[in-house]
């Protein structure tokens, strides 16, 4: 394990245990203590609206289509988001383009109709042509109104403790941003997606393999924490589960998912590499240098044809 200060760790390793606890126990209060959205704090109106005009367009990029052609595709299609926070921007934006309905599932609490998030739901409305503007003022139980809150028919949102949403070939196209490296149960996440989506759907997702924050002294130090320490200190809150793409790309094999696509979106350079690399968890050593410069990835999945 890679430290410049054992006696800051072990401070660093009891308060982690703790809150970890505190979420396992009491998910809901440690929502509200940590005062977690999904989304950075200290955010203009229309920057986080923004957002998620680009995550939209990037989904769009994905599938490779241009703006009518994707709308001709979202038409009576069923989307499953994973994990949009506080504000469900993407489903409004999917939904406003033709999608017959959007669910979206949670393992926390984070959705909510504060006064910033009813603004940004209006400023991407005002970000509509006309036409889609009046199906996307159609999501909300009053329509136009974002403060009434989404129909349910139109856009759900449920909260399950796994975060999974526990469907049957129900969805045509299955999404997540920086999501999938949350998750506690990979494996059980690929699952899920490959029972959830229909036999000729497609399940887009862009994975952020950085830190969060948890680097102590150099970058991707949080490599080098023992595997059963860290999972003592942050399996229950949410924070990155450290897989790197390999393992993404085994567990969607061996769910019966075909990965069409993996593609990093940027790397770390191979001289800070150099510095954790040798004390790097076993659960890790196995990797090159050049994948482990991983700092993220876009991964699109579709039924294997011998699954």
């Amino acid at each position: 394990m890679y430290t410049e200060s054992p006696i800051n760790d072990i401070y660093l390793f009891t308060k982690a245990l703790c809150s970890n606890q505190l979420a396992r126990y009491a998910p809901k209060l440690y929502v509200n203590l940590t005062n977690q959205t999904g989304r950075g704090t200290g955010e203009e109106i229309a920057e986080v609206a923004d957002y998620f005009i680009r995550c939209f367009q990037d989904y769009r990029a994905q599938i490779g289509l241009n703006e009518a052609e994707f709308s001709d595709y979202l038409t009576g299609k069923s989307i499953l988001e994973y994990g949009p926070g506080d504000i469900l921007g993407v489903a409004l934006l999917m939904y406003a383009h033709g999608a017959e309905r959007i669910c979206c599932v949670d393992r926390f609490p984070l959705a909510k109709l504060s006064d910033k998030n009813i603004q940004v739901y209006t400023h991407i409305l005002n970000s509509l042509d006309p036409r889609k503007r009046e199906r996307a003022n159609q999501a909300f139980n009053d329509n136009g109104n974002p403060s009434s809150g989404f129909n349910p028919q139109a856009i759900c949102y449920k909260v399950t403790a796994s975060g999974l949403s526990g469907a049957s070939s129900e969805y045509d196209l299955i999404i997540s941003r920086a999501v999938l490296e949350h998750v506690n149960d990979l494996e059980a996440t690929m699952l899920d997606i490959k029972r959830s989506m229909k036999a000729d759907g497609i399940s887009i997702h862009e994975v952020d393999l950085k830190s969060h924050g948890l680097d102590r002294y150099t970058a991707f130090d949080f490599l080098t924490w023992p595997g059963i320490l860290y999972k003592l200190m942050y399996d229950h809150k949410g924070f990155p589960n450290r897989w790197r793409a390999d393992r993404y790309k085994e567990l969607a094999e061996q769910s019966g998912l075909h990965v069409k696509e993996l593609n990093p979106t940027e790397k770390l350079g191979q001289e800070k590499i150099s510095v954790i690399y040798p004390k790097l968890a076993k659960e890790f050593r196995h990797l090159s240098p050049d994948d482990l410069s991983w700092l993220g990835f876009s991964m699109v999945l579709e039924h294997a044809t011998n699954a």
